[in-house]
Formats: structure tokens, C-alpha cells, sequence
């Protein structure tokens, strides 16, 4: 089965928890708080891998998670950073944030991109120490690791793109001038997937091609199967656009190459802009008459047109050798940038956010999830811890907000089952 698109989940690893402790050793008096830091979480990376064709691996597993790291320990012991996750995916897969639709990563190079990062861990009590508090009885917890619900799409790495309809002779191409070994049968749609095949003509050139199978009329609107590849030619920078120029089949290879051609242009208008060569195949079974009313019909629309006839390989070596000519005038393979991060959802991913309501007894119920790991760092019975937890309910303007609500002074508060009097 191949698979060329798929959704997943990552999940970054959580920073440990800061740790609260005193030193306590016989002989020594007020020892003071020693509580370490929490290690860092562990990173998601993604890795292109030559030994994988397609994305079928990701149908069955679809959520990724890294490790978290370790919290911090007493005699001011740092917690363990955790490994970081490492995702393996075909070379030329595209991955997007499935919620905005922003490019994140090309994987077409060897380096390893990170996509998720590892959350910081939380500090100490020691690193709350000073003149005024000796005694901090908090710590902070560790930040969350960043997580993405993914779209990943493999966009085949290859030179040329072989188009055309079903049953033009693609495939017996492919195999003539490459090593690759594609279905070839007298019937329409052999091909059912992508074929990648290294042309070589010397010890100095060669370049890949790629065989895009099931393209009709209808492709880019989800006719056939044209539309599921047709991602593939993006990257391309040559089309070899191969026509049955014997009409064996009934067919008028003129309307056949202005159809292709059009799908082409609907599905994208940078694949309509592609340098295109055409391979007028089956020369052995068409008549001279043929040839020539189709060459002055491709050469007036000035493209370069070549006889060929695939299954007997006459004509193959001279158009490999003028294609290997004109990719070398062309740019390299296209390669997408990642692209950056949408100030708005930069603002609302930072914003903590809450939601206060009074229920019918008076009491202010407040959720805000972003406070449940501050929470379970809180000595609800010492003062400072409490002093620091009122801190940061003004800071993020709950307060403010229990205030507008008209909280008056006595008001129960709760937040997740921890009740509280306000307290002006």
C-alpha cells in the first residue's frame, strides 16, 4: 500500500518539577533549602530516511510523545534532561501544522529538524532563597513540552515527471532507460503508485525520474487517481509529457495533450509553467502523416518534440540525452521554506487563559488548566507559598477580574476544589 498522506500527534517532553527540601544532616543547624531543578524534556525530531517509500507506518501509529524530564532532588540535585524522540520519515516529506496550514519542515536534507520542543525545567526552592525569604517552601513546576497535531505530505524527490494518460507507454519507458521494474500490461491503471527510477547516462550524469500514473480528464477535481499524485510533479523541474501519437485506442493525441495539460494548470499554476519536453511513443505504429501533423502541433505551441517508441527503444537514448541537457540549465529541486508562525496564534498559544463564573451559593468558581502544575508546587499551609500564589492570580489578572465581578471581602473561592477566602 502507498501512502503519501497522514495525520499524527506530537508531543514534546514536559520539564521536570523543581523540588522543595531543607538540609538536614546531623550537627548542622538551619541547613536551609537545598532543592534542585527539574531536567528539561525531551525534543520531537523528525529525520529523513532513504530506507522508507512511503507514510504507511503513520496509519498505525498516530500520536508521538517524548520523555518527560526528571524533577529536581534534595542537596540541590538537577533532575535528568530526557532524550529527545526521534521520528523517521521518507525523504521529500512535507510536514504543515494541521491547524494553521503553515509549512513547519521540508525533510529533503540530512540534518534533523526539531518540530516539537522539550519544556524547561522548574526551579527550586534554593533558587528562591534570599535575605528576605529563607525559607521558601515552593518551587515551580516544569514548563510543557510543545505539541502540534500534524499534516504530513510525501512529495516525491525526483528531476523529471513522466505525465500523460493511462496507457501511453510511462511505464515501459521508465523501465527502458532505468533500472526500476514498474507493472507494464496491455490495460489501464497498471500503475498504482508513484515508479522512481535513476537515469544514468555516463559516470557524471544522471538524475531521477519519476512515472505519475492515473492522470485523465478530471484529475485535479478528484477524478481517477491523478489527483492523489499529482503533488509529486511539484517538485519536478522537467515534465516529459509522453502521448500515444498511433491513436491505437481511438483516441486523438492532440485532445489527449491538451487535457493532460489542463489538469496540470487546474491542479497548479506552477506546474503549467514547467519546462516541458514531449515523447510522441508508439512512432513504430503510426503513420508518417501522423508524426508530422503531430510535431507541427507541439512545435507551433513551442515545446521540443521527440519520436520514440518505448517498447522497441528507439529514439529513448537521444531524448534521455537532450532531457540531461536541459536539466542542466534548470534550478535544483524545489524545496519548501519553513514558514513563520502566525502572530495572532502566537498570542493566543502565551495567553493564559481563564474563565470565572459564581454559582448559585456565591462561590467564584475559576478554571484556568494553566495553573494546575503552579498549583501542585503550593504549600497551601506556609505563608510565602501562598504570598507567590497570590502573585501570580494578580499578575494574570484573575483578581482584577474577581474584583469587576464584584467579589466582596469573605467571598469563597475555588479553584479545582481548593477553596479560599478573599481577601482585599
Amino acid at each position: 500500500m502507498f501512502v503519501d498522506k497522514a495525520r499524527i500527534i506530537i508531543k514534546a517532553g514536559n520539564g521536570g518539577n523543581g523540588a522543595v527540601s531543607f538540609h538536614r544532616e546531623k550537627y548542622v543547624n538551619a541547613g536551609g533549602p537545598d532543592g534542585g531543578d527539574g531536567g528539561k524534556g525531551g525534543n520531537v525530531l523528525f529525520v529523513a530516511d532513504d530506507n522508507l517509500s512511503n507514510l504507511v507506518d503513520f496509519r498505525y501509529k498516530r500520536k508521538y510523545v517524548a520523555p518527560n524530564g526528571e524533577p529536581g532532588r534534595s542537596k540541590l540535585c538537577t533532575g535528568k534532561s530526557a532524550p529527545d524522540l526521534i521520528v523517521k520519515v521518507p525523504r521529500g516529506t512535507v510536514v504543515r501544522d494541521a491547524e494553521t496550514g503553515r509549512i513547519m519542515a521540508d525533510l529533503s536534507g540530512d540534518e534533523p529538524v526539531v518540530l516539537a520542543k522539550g519544556g524547561k525545567g522548574g526551579r527550586g526552592n534554593a533558587s528562591f532563597k534570599s535575605s528576605t525569604r529563607q525559607i521558601p517552601r515552593f518551587a515551580k513546576p516544569g514548563f510543557p513540552g510543545e505539541s502540534f497535531e500534524l499534516s504530513l505530505e510525501l512529495k516525491l524527490l525526483a528531476d523529471v515527471g513522466l505525465v500523460g494518460f493511462p496507457n501511453v507507454g510511462k511505464s515501459t519507458l521508465i523501465s527502458v532507460v532505468s533500472a526500476a521494474k514498474p507493472e507494464i500490461a496491455n490495460y489501464h491503471f497498471t500503475t498504482l503508485t508513484p515508479v522512481l527510477g535513476v537515469v544514468k547516462l555516463d559516470d557524471e550524469t544522471s538524475f531521477v525520474m519519476a512515472d505519475i500514473p492515473g492522470l485523465i480528464e478530471g484529475a485535479s477535481d478528484g477524478v481517477g487517481l491523478g489527483h492523489e499524485f499529482l503533488r509529486h510533479v511539484e517538485r519536478c523541474r522537467l515534465i516529459i509529457h509522453v502521448v500515444d501519437i498511433s491513436g491505437i485506442e481511438g483516441r486523438d493525441p492532440k485532445e489527449d495533450f491538451e487535457i493532460i495539460n489542463r489538469e496540470l494548470s487546474n491542479f497548479s499554476g506552477e506546474l503549467a509553467e514547467l519546462p516541458q519536453i514531449v515523447a510522441a511513443n508508439k512512432c513504430d505504429m503510426a503513420t508518417p502523416e501522423q508524426i508530422d501533423d503531430f510535431r507541427n502541433f507541439v512545435t507551433e505551441k513551442g515545446y521540443s518534440f521527440y519520436e520514440i517508441s518505448a517498447a522497441t527503444t528507439a529514439g529513448t537514448e537521444t531524448l534521455m540525452h537532450a532531457v540531461a541537457e536541459k536539466l542542466s540549465t534548470l534550478p535544483p529541486v524545489k524545496q519548501y521554506e519553513p514558514e513563520p508562525i502566525p502572530m495572532e496564534y502566537i498570542m493566543e498559544k502565551n495567553s493564559r487563559n481563564f474563565e470565572i463564573r459564581r454559582d448559585d451559593d456565591g462561590v467564584y468558581e475559576i478554571e484556568a488548566e494553566w495553573l494546575l502544575p503552579i498549583m501542585s508546587t503550593i504549600d497551601m499551609d506556609d505563608y510565602e507559598s501562598l504570598h507567590y500564589f497570590q502573585r501570580v492570580l494578580r499578575g494574570s489578572g484573575i483578581i482584577d477580574k474577581l474584583e469587576e465581578m464584584g467579589v466582596e471581602e469573605g467571598d469563597t473561592v475555588d479553584i479545582y476544589g481548593f477553596q479560599f477566602d478573599f481577601v482585599f
